[in-house]
């Protein structure tokens, strides 16, 4: 029965078929290797300490903490009137006064190779215990998401603190996928068919091709 997990593959099936690997897969069908493509990518995401590395689309829910002082919407340091500068009452520019969070931060961040990362499709709900709840797109975000996981919301954006952040969004190597995690999958992989087919093998040693893999995926935990 094919998987019903179906990531796109770090390395694909046509990659390791044209690799030194491709007598271990000699008899494979090709939906059985694309489950064995499937398998060992969600594994090299489980040694690299649950990342995501392929390209997925996840809901993340946090709780609203408090914000510095000095980034309070009714600071002294703006150059005039929050309710001025964006053109709404004082009373809905600030919402519960100082108390309004203008930061939060995705889990799922590039470790390593920010240029090959892609975020898509951010989308942002604010639950709020009153005034009910308010949806932001990506286009009214201040900035972000950045190679850290940062959101910043604009100055007037109501999100007090202990509100519920929940926010939809894609990512991962979307651009392109490293070259080190291709090769790491393509040896995890591998060392699936060893250890299934002949666990005892010398001529690929499974502990060799795993810890191998695994010294790739260090460097993205």
């Amino acid at each position: 029965m094919p998987d019903t997990d179906t990531p796109v593959p770090l390395c694909t099936a046509a990659d390791f078929q044209s690799s030194a690997f491709a007598d271990l897969v000699a008899g494979y069908s090709e939906p059985a290797l694309a489950d064995l493509m499937s398998e060992s990518t969600r594994a090299c995401e489980a040694a690299a300490g649950g990342r995501r590395l392929a390209p997925f689309t996840v809901t993340e829910t946090t709780r609203a903490d408090g914000t510095d002082p000095d980034e309070y919407p009714a600071g002294a340091s703006l150059p005039m009137p929050i309710q001025g500068t964006i053109g709404w009452s004082e009373a809905l520019a600030l919402g519960g006064g100082s108390d309004l969070v203008r930061h939060c931060w995705l889990t799922q961040t590039p470790a390593r190779y920010p240029d090959l990362w892609q975020y898509s499709g951010v989308q942002v709900t604010v639950i709020r215990s009153y005034s009910g709840t308010q949806q932001y797109g990506q286009s009214q975000l201040l900035d972000g998401p950045d190679n850290t996981g940062h959101l910043w919301f604009q100055i007037g954006s109501l999100v007090p603190i202990g509100s519920r952040v929940r926010v939809t969004y894609s990512g991962g190597y979307t651009v392109a996928v490293p070259a080190d995690l291709v090769r790491a999958g393509r040896l995890m992989a591998a060392w699936m068919v060893v250890t299934e087919l002949n666990p005892g093998s010398t001529a690929h040693d499974p502990d060799w091709l795993y810890g191998s893999a695994c010294k790739i995926l260090g460097s993205y935990k």
